[in-house]
């Protein structure tokens, strides 16, 4: 199994701004310099695990989520992987996408 650094990079940054750490700050707790870390957000590095786990404790989320984009650790990760699928999705493929779901939601069981 391969792995995307640029799609880990990207998923690092998201889960570090939705914490409000700055690429210094998360630097700074790693022990390990500014460059390194932009290196790792912009996919031109590939994170070790050691480095991984750290980044995880920091950013309070789960290696999981980082490598695969799913964190079944919490209760919003089908909600979260729903949200990522339509990003970038059309008007008209988000209006048959509604127009799919709606009937589910309004079925009562």
């Amino acid at each position: 199994m391969s792995f995307d650094n640029h799609i880990i990079g990207n998923r690092i940054k998201k889960a570090r701004e939705e914490k409000g750490i700055t690429q210094e700050l998360l630097a700074e707790s790693m022990e390990v310099s500014n460059a390194y870390i932009s290196k790792i957000e912009r996919g031109r590095t590939p994170v070790n695990l050691n480095n991984l786990d750290k980044i995880c404790a920091v950013l309070e989320t789960s290696p999981e989520y980082i490598l695969h984009g799913t964190n079944t650790t919490t209760d919003e990760y089908m909600r979260n992987e729903i949200i990522d699928m339509l990003k970038g999705c059309s008007a008209e493929k988000i209006k048959l996408i509604a127009q799919v779901i709606k009937p589910i939601l309004e079925f009562k069981e």
